[in-house]
């Protein structure tokens, strides 16, 4: 199964990028799912076809031949998965004398929508219904929360199950009774077991298999291509590949010959030519601003061909390269593609059987391997791109 996800600054066309993604592949005879990760659903706007309808359906509703479509409703989802932690949070808060309606609101813990709507994509995936599943995702920076959230709620997670641990040890079915404020019961810490040893690896390793790949929707603006560059380094800072950048909304030839649009076309060759130096070695598709907005499966067929060509709207177009360890003399090293990275922002510390590492407004936890993790921090450097940090010596 093919997982891509599109991302970009808001406002860039990646719901139509993605629509028609999927379109293209369906007419080519994939099964294909297009899925909306965005709070602000648009994609039955841009595919001409309601999403959610009478009784608010949350399943997959055919479009077109071997086409399926979702909008996420994240407030179900997160009830489904997150529930009874939820109902023990508006608990607790209610006790505290805060309003009902208040309390639910204080209850959706920061990430928990993102969460659990990657949660739905991840169980359509596995469904086994789908060849190509296509997720239309969030504007960048939400979009690298929710990508980033499996390796930031596993460690809020276990904390949790440390705080059942103690719990478990002080209070007794007696203690209960004269403690007024709520305690949360076994089955608040089931749920939080089986997200976290079941659900969050399953999505680590969903998010970082070589069948998964981000591609970022970019237009010749300067904002935007720095959005997508910051995104790019940091999206590699959490293992997960991008396959290629999508350069929508180019002025064809013909308008760029125009003395009006003349200045136009330069500057969007020079940003043209930046991008593909920028993303090197991933590919650069163009797909080319449109007369009108692009609605309906028919004309997203036409854009997706025109975007594509010869390509396969679901294959690996690009590939960089991932995290790995290997024998450096006595020790081992730790390469990392980082594109973009800057060494002046770049932090790398190791604490016990972590590294650390930040790139000025991105953290990662990196677990280390056993051999490893014995080992001290010797070094790390930033090369053409890469991150190199040494490990050697070692406890005796």
């Amino acid at each position: 199964m093919r997982l891509v996800l599109y991302t970009g600054k808001g406002g860039v066309g990646k719901t139509t990028t993605a629509a028609a993604t999927a379109v293209c592949a369906a007419a080519r005879g994939v099964p294909t799912l297009v899925v909306s990760a965005d709070a602000a659903h648009s994609l039955g706007d841009v595919l001409a076809h309601p999403l959610a309808g009478e009784a608010e359906r949350r399943e997959p509703q055919p479009v077109a031949d071997r086409l399926h479509a979702l909008e996420v409703d994240a407030r179900r989802a997160m009830e489904r998965h997150w529930g009874r932690v939820r109902d023990y949070l508006i608990s607790l808060f209610r006790y505290q004398g805060i309003e009902a309606v208040v309390a639910e609101e204080l209850a959706l813990l920061p990430g928990a929508e993102e969460l659990a709507t990657l949660l739905a994509v991840q169980e359509l995936a596995e469904s086994g219904r789908y060849e190509l599943v296509v997720v239309d995702c969030a504007p960048t920076d939400s979009t690298l929360r929710l990508v980033t959230l499996p390796d930031v709620a596993d460690g809020a997670l276990r904390w949790l199950l440390r705080l059942q641990q103690a719990l478990s040890a002080v209070v007794t079915p007696l203690a209960r009774s004269l403690v007024p404020v709520p305690l949360p019961g076994p089955e608040v810490f089931r749920d939080a077991d089986r997200l976290l040893y079941r659900r969050l690896r399953g999505l680590r390793a969903l998010l970082s298999a070589r069948e998964t790949s981000v591609r970022l929707v970019v237009t010749p603006e300067r904002m935007v291509i720095d959005e997508a560059r910051r995104a790019h380094t940091d999206l590699s800072l959490f293992g997960v590949a991008c396959d290629a950048v999508v350069m929508n909304r180019l002025l064809p030839e013909a308008a760029c010959a125009e003395p009006f649009f003349r200045d136009w076309g330069v500057l969007q060759e020079e940003r043209l030519r930046e991008v593909e130096e920028a993303f090197a070695p991933l590919p650069v598709l163009r797909a080319p601003l449109q007369e009108d907005e692009v609605v309906g499966t028919e004309r997203l067929a036409r854009h997706g061909h025109e975007l594509f060509g010869r390509r396969e709207p679901g294959a690996v177009l690009g590939r960089a390269p991932r995290l790995r360890f290997t024998r450096a003399g006595t020790g081992y090293q730790l390469t990392l593609s980082l594109p973009g990275a800057s060494a002046a922002e770049l932090d790398v510390t190791k604490v016990e059987g972590e590294l650390l590492l930040s790139t000025g407004r991105t953290r990662r936890a990196i677990v280390l391997p056993r051999r490893v993790a014995a080992l001290d921090l010797a070094g790390a450097k930033l090369e053409r791109g890469r991150l190199l940090v040494r490990f050697a010596g070692g406890a005796p």
